[in-house]
């Protein structure tokens, strides 16, 4: 069965929130993510959501491709094909916005292992993220 790729919507923010606390990862704001987390992709089939990614455009012509994340409960072995999808799909929104750079980061080997296969250079000098959130006022989920 093939892939299918939409837009993420306003009801997709509580789907992820499980996926994130399904994989043990911190829950994002949505404050925190594009288009108040509507501004990326989900890779579905048939009925079931498998994948989702978020897209940060800038001023410029770099886009980062972050915050990839699965369906835990997703148990069929083409989960890596969604992935693939996912990335490819984003590329092609890039490119129809006229092209540019695209940065993801991420310590999965498998996500470095599929951006590799897709052409990404892969630095293989660590570097390290940085982030501290400032936020006037603790948001709840």
């Amino acid at each position: 069965m093939e892939f299918n790729v939409r837009s993420l919507n306003s009801e997709d923010y509580k789907i992820l929130v499980e996926w994130w606390k399904g994989w043990k990862w911190p829950v994002l704001p949505k404050e925190a993510l594009p288009s108040n987390g509507k501004g990326g992709i989900m890779v579905y089939k048939k009925d079931i959501l498998v994948v989702a990614g978020f897209l940060y455009w800038s001023n410029s012509t770099m886009v980062w491709l972050d915050w990839i994340i699965s369906n835990p409960k997703y148990k069929e072995n083409d989960r890596q094909e969604a992935i693939e999808v996912l990335i490819k799909s984003a590329e092609d929104m890039v490119k129809a916005q006229g092209g540019g750079v695209m940065m993801s980061i991420s310590r999965s080997k498998s996500l470095l292992k599929t951006h590799k296969t897709l052409g990404w250079n892969i630095e293989t000098k660590p570097s390290y993220e940085m982030t501290k959130v400032i936020l006037p006022k603790q948001i709840k989920h």
